[in-house]
């Protein structure tokens, strides 16, 4: 029989289950992760700061992507490496910051998609609409579409965590590497049917929402670009939009394999381990496709680094 302990504010998280042999070598991958991840996302976020050439609605939209990469991966990865250096008995995390961990997680999951759906539309606006461009992106225009992504992810999670925290535990042991809803409202062992049914139309919102928005607006852009003859504008096209898909169509996978292998309680391990990549992988290649990609960023540092080797001595 399984041993209940009601309300307990000290719960156990599980980590990963790796050999002792295997322990440094994935503590010195996460610790190289999370300092990649760091710097390329805070530095394209300087760049973009710094250089006028950047203060484009596409990259001040990116540096929302590249916040919310921040957020995620300082969440859960160094938490992650101190728990590889520790015996499973000894990871311990109190209620509160579980919560907290579980509520930055879940809108670190749900920015990567509004993000990318308000980048969407910047795309399409620049592509089927340029004459107008300017106009309608405005910097009130950017403003309002990152307080939008921001806050519909916040009202949601707000909900989602909101309806998992009015249950009481019965359990102390975290079955995830990091906390997050779905572990959380595991703990109790009270009806959680009202969290299932917010939790799935959440996720089905969320998706059919991301999914659709990005594959109206690649219709249409697709449209214009082969009624158009314009080889720049489709050059242009290409260029941008080949850029926000593949983040795009990263971010879905790494999240589709999460969700899925949650169906298959055999493959647990398995399970964990893609939850962390699904930080890690979008966190780490974001930066480095829309750094080299675009033209401006790559000219900004081929000048500073031109112009360093240019000094005389």
């Amino acid at each position: 029989m399984e041993n209940y302990t009601y309300n307990s504010l000290t719960l156990q998280m599980e980590g990963l289950k790796v050999s002792k042999d295997s322990v440094y070598t994935l503590f010195f991958l996460f610790l190289t992760s999370y300092i990649f991840i760091i710097i390329m996302n805070i530095g394209i976020s300087l760049l973009i700061v710094l250089d006028k050439n950047l203060k484009q609605p596409m990259y001040l939209l990116f540096c929302n992507l590249s916040v919310s990469d921040i957020i995620g991966s300082t969440q859960i990865i160094p938490r992650l490496i101190a728990d590889l250096l520790r015996p499973p008995s000894e990871r311990l995390i109190s209620y509160y910051e579980c919560v907290v961990q579980a509520f930055t997680t879940q809108l670190f999951g749900t920015t990567s998609h509004t993000v990318l759906m308000v980048m969407a539309f910047d795309r399409y606006v620049a592509i089927c609409n340029p004459l107008r461009y300017t106009a309608i992106m405005s910097n009130k225009m950017v403003i309002k579409l990152t307080v939008l992504a921001w806050g519909v992810a916040f009202v949601l999670v707000g909900i989602l965590i909101s309806l998992t925290v009015r249950l009481s535990t019965c359990r102390t042991i975290i079955n995830n590497p990091f906390c997050d809803n779905a572990s959380l409202f595991k703990l109790s062992c009270e009806n959680v049917i009202i969290n299932n049914i917010y939790g799935l139309t959440f996720t089905v919102v969320l998706l059919t929402s991301s999914i659709g928005t990005v594959v109206l607006t690649y219709s249409k852009i697709t449209v214009v670009c082969l009624i158009s003859k314009n080889k720049s504008l489709n050059s242009k096209a290409l260029k941008t939009c080949s850029t926000h898909l593949v983040v795009y169509l990263i971010m879905l996978f790494s999240g589709m394999i999460v969700i899925m292998l949650h169906r298959f309680p055999d493959y647990t391990d398995y399970r964990n381990l893609s939850a962390i990549l699904f930080v890690i992988v979008p966190g780490s290649l974001n930066p480095v496709i829309y750094g080299v990609q675009s033209k401006e960023i790559r000219t900004f540092l081929y000048e500073k680094f031109h112009s360093k080797k240019c000094l005389p001595k």
